[in-house]
């Protein structure tokens, strides 16, 4: 182990889509007392949804300024561009920060990004802690890395410009194969014999003793996750992963689009149109939030294959737009034109 004294600790969270990461982020910062945290929200998509919810907590170790987005596209394929001016304007907060915490998209492979922490303009001010991912419990005690791997395996089956090779089971593999801790998310979710193939999968995709930790609704000890001292930088090129003898890659497996729709007058009428979109098999993630006609508070919707839930997180803000914007996130060639008709049915 490396204990680095003089750079800002940071911990990269990673994980598939909507396996839980800005829960598990939340109950980190609601949990952690005496340090001063600041997070990189990394989304697919330039609506911010996970940025927004974690700019909400109200809390004073990480006020709504220390919570940077980078809506622009895959961390580890703009690194260069976005990534070290946020560790820039982080570093410069007064007063200083004490550890930072990396949420990537679902679609970000980690060992680009911690391999950037080798680089000169930030190797001498930050470290990474460790890599966290965190997995869907349920989905994996079925046998599947997302909560809908059946449909995905069909559409791919069926459409013979696919490549062979899953991306979605890549992106997996390569983020299970950079992690120092995994979170079983959903834990309340399983019983013991889900539990057990849960954990049975993960082990098939793991070279490295790796702690497992199982998580109902994002509640992990803070201690577990922040101050692992791994410099994880320097070990960074044994972790082998798919992408390995790539020089660069792309994400071009995945498309991602807005959905504006009007102020909705039901919950229930929104998420069965959500459903209707999830239900084709097209949509691997779909997160937003949700104008509801004469609620003053906002409405946040989630669906994750076939789950889809909803509440009021807080009050519209004076001067805020209520509006009604969805992010949907699918593989490539998803039918952007039924998807958006379905939910505005």
């Amino acid at each position: 182990m490396t204990t680095s004294f003089n750079r800002v600790p940071c911990t990269v969270v990673t994980g598939f889509l909507g396996a839980g990461k800005t829960t598990l982020i939340r109950n980190v910062l609601e949990n952690t007392k005496g340090k001063r945290l600041a997070i990189i929200v990394n989304e697919f998509g330039d609506a911010g949804v996970d940025g927004e919810v974690l700019k909400n907590c109200g809390l004073d170790n990480c006020p709504e300024e220390n919570v940077l987005e980078l809506a622009n596209g895959c961390i580890c394929c703009t690194v260069a561009d976005d990534f070290v001016p946020a560790l820039d304007q982080i570093l410069a907060r007064e007063p200083k920060v004490d550890h930072i915490l990396i949420e990537t998209s679902g679609l970000a492979l980690p060992k680009p990004l911690v391999q950037a922490f080798q680089w000169p303009a930030i190797k001498n001010r930050v470290t990474v802690d460790g890599v966290i991912a965190v997995v869907d419990g349920p989905a994996l005690a079925d046998g599947q890395v997302a909560s809908d791997m059946d449909a995905l395996a069909a559409q791919r089956a069926a459409d013979d410009s696919l490549d062979h090779d899953d991306p979605v089971e890549e992106v997996f593999d390569d983020q299970v194969a950079c992690a120092d801790l995994i979170v079983l998310s959903k834990s309340d979710l399983l019983d013991a014999e889900g539990n057990e193939r849960a954990r049975a999968r993960i082990e098939d995709h793991l070279s490295r003793n790796v702690q497992i930790v199982p998580s109902a609704h994002g509640k992990v000890d803070p201690a577990l996750l922040l101050g692992l001292g791994l410099a994880v930088e320097d070990d960074i090129e044994n972790r082998k992963t798919h992408h390995d003898d790539a020089h660069d890659h792309e994400h071009d497996d995945f498309d991602t689009f807005i959905v504006d729709l009007p102020p909705v007058l039901r919950p229930e009428d929104l998420e069965a149109r959500v459903n209707a979109a999830v239900g084709t098999g097209e949509v691997l993630r779909l997160k937003g939030f949700a104008h509801v006609k004469g609620k003053p508070m906002r409405l946040q919707v989630q669906a994750v294959g076939p789950r889809v839930s909803h509440h009021y997180d807080r009050p519209w803000k004076a001067g805020e737009a209520a509006e009604t914007r969805l992010v949907v996130i699918g593989l490539k060639g998803i039918d952007r034109a039924r998807i958006e008709s379905l939910l505005t049915a």
